[in-house]
């Protein structure tokens, strides 16, 4: 049986509605919802203690009970293969909503992991069933997330089929620069939270194959890279690079 969950008493803030008052209203589950029905959402949202990194929101299948809208920090999806090897299927940030993957079966079908200290807001799924019954906006923005999770996987699924690991890696960073962009932050200098072995892991390469890539587009002057911060220098260069442009990376490669 996996361990307990850590850090999971909640706590709650008496005195102020923290929808309203959060930056990332406007991208979470409240953008949907009129200012006069927040105090209503809000009521059953429970707010956990940070996470760590290394500990786990809620672990492969164990219950499904709740979705998880992430108020700070990163976190990591993953399944445990047959041969008890990890295999990650995503990355998430603050303002994006994890745990939607136990809708369907009533467990989860995956582990989620904190990359970096990390605050959640947990919502009861039977209340938010519930709540978004008496709230279209509300349950049509749930939709969205659905289709937008449907999207992720379409899009791995085409990272994967890829043939070039520089394509892999491109593309990857388009869609973090993209994700920043919707929580009003720079899409072009930011920090991955993730380390270089879990974006292999991520998109099938080997940690040396991603340092090197990661190096090269650096020497080509296509992305600035400092630790895990990223400056993306030269957007349609990266933009080629994932379309799969052979010609442009050599080009770029010889100059």
């Amino acid at each position: 049986m996996p361990e307990a969950l850590n850090n999971a008493v909640i706590f709650r803030h008496q005195t102020a509605n923290q929808c309203a008052e959060c930056s990332l209203n406007p991208i979470c589950l409240p953008v949907a919802v009129d200012p006069d029905d927040l105090d209503r959402l809000d009521s059953i949202i429970q707010r956990t203690r940070p996470l760590h990194r290394g500990d786990h929101l809620y672990w492969e299948e164990t219950p499904f009970e709740a979705i998880y809208a992430i108020k700070a920090g990163a976190l990591k999806a993953y399944t445990t293969t047959d041969s008890g090897e990890e295999q990650v299927t995503g990355f998430y940030l603050a303002g994006e909503v994890v745990g939607m993957d136990g809708i369907h079966t009533d467990i989860h079908m995956s582990s989620a992991v904190a990359l970096e200290t990390t605050s959640v807001c947990e919502i009861p799924f039977n209340r938010l069933q519930d709540l978004a019954h008496e709230i279209p906006g509300l349950q049509n923005h749930f939709f969205k997330l659905m289709s937008r999770e449907i999207q992720s996987d379409q899009q791995l699924m085409l990272l994967l089929s890829k043939k070039t690991a520089e394509a892999r890696i491109a593309s990857l960073l388009l869609s973090l620069s993209e994700r920043y962009k919707r929580r009003r932050l720079s899409d072009h200098r930011f920090r991955l939270p993730m380390s270089r072995s879990d974006i292999g892991n991520y998109l099938g390469l080997a940690v040396e194959t991603v340092s090197r890539i990661f190096t090269r587009f650096q020497n080509q002057q296509v992305l600035g890279v400092e630790g895990k911060e990223v400056c993306i220098l030269d957007r349609e260069q990266l933009c080629r690079i994932s379309a799969g442009n052979e010609d442009s990376v050599a080009q770029t490669s010889r100059g």
